[in-house]
C-alpha cells in the first residue's frame, strides 16, 4: 500500500456474497497483515437481488472516520452498482468491473480493469457463488492491498470446511486473472 489509508467499495446485488468478501478482506488486513481496519455494509430493501455494498478501510494509522470518503478501489459486479458508485472513486483510483454484467463502461480517469468474473465462476470453477472470491483474488493480485497469504488464511478461517477447497480454487483463479490484466 502506497498511502496510509485505502478505501475499498465492493458493490453489486444482494446474494453475490459481497458482505462476506468484505469481511474476509477486512480480516486478512486486520488479523493477518496487522493493519487497522473498519468494515461496513449496506443492502437495498430487497436484500437478495437488490443493491448490496461492503466497504473496507485499511490503514497503517488509527482510523478516525469509519466511512469511505473516496474509494481507491471499486469492485462493480452489476451495471447498477457501477453507475451508482463510480462517481465516488478517487481520480487515481481503480475500477474492477465484471464484464459479464457491466456492459457500459463509465467515463473514468483512473485505472479500469474488466473481466467476465461471473462467467468464469460458472465456466471455470463451476459455481456462480464464488464470483466474490474470484474478485478478491483479482483485487489482491492487482493491488497488493493485503498479502496473498493473509487473504488465504482469512478465507480458510471464514469458509465452511465443505466448500473450502472450491473457494481456495476460486481465489487462486482470481490471482491468475489479476496477473494477466
Amino acid at each position: 500500500m502506497n498511502k496510509e489509508r485505502k478505501e475499498i467499495c465492493l458493490s453489486g446485488s444482494g446474494g453475490q456474497g459481497l458482505i462476506l468478501a468484505g469481511i474476509i478482506l477486512a480480516e486478512a488486513a486486520g488479523i493477518y497483515d496487522g493493519f487497522e481496519v473498519v468494515q461496513t455494509q449496506s443492502y437495498g430493501p430487497e436484500a437478495r437481488g437488490g443493491a448490496s455494498r461492503s466497504e473496507v478501510i485499511i490503514s497503517k494509522e488509527k482510523i478516525d472516520y469509519p466511512k469511505v470518503i473516496k474509494s481507491d478501489i471499486l469492485l462493480a459486479l452489476t451495471q447498477q452498482s457501477c453507475d451508482k458508485y463510480i462517481q465516488n472513486v478517487s481520480e487515481d483510483g481503480m475500477l474492477l468491473a465484471d464484464s459479464t454484467n457491466v456492459l457500459k463502461m463509465p467515463s473514468f480517469n483512473g485505472r479500469i480493469y474488466q473481466h467476465p468474473i461471473t462467467d468464469d465462476a460458472i465456466k471455470v470453477i463451476g459455481n456462480q457463488l464464488v464470483t466474490n472470491i474470484i474478485s478478491l483474488g483479482i483485487i489482491v493480485q492487482l493491488t497488493d492491498i493485503v498479502t496473498r497469504d493473509a487473504i488465504k488464511k482469512a478465507l480458510s478461517a471464514r469458509i465452511p470446511a465443505r466448500i473450502k477447497e472450491l473457494n481456495i480454487k476460486a481465489l487462486e483463479h482470481g490471482f491468475k486473472i489479476g496477473e494477466k490484466l
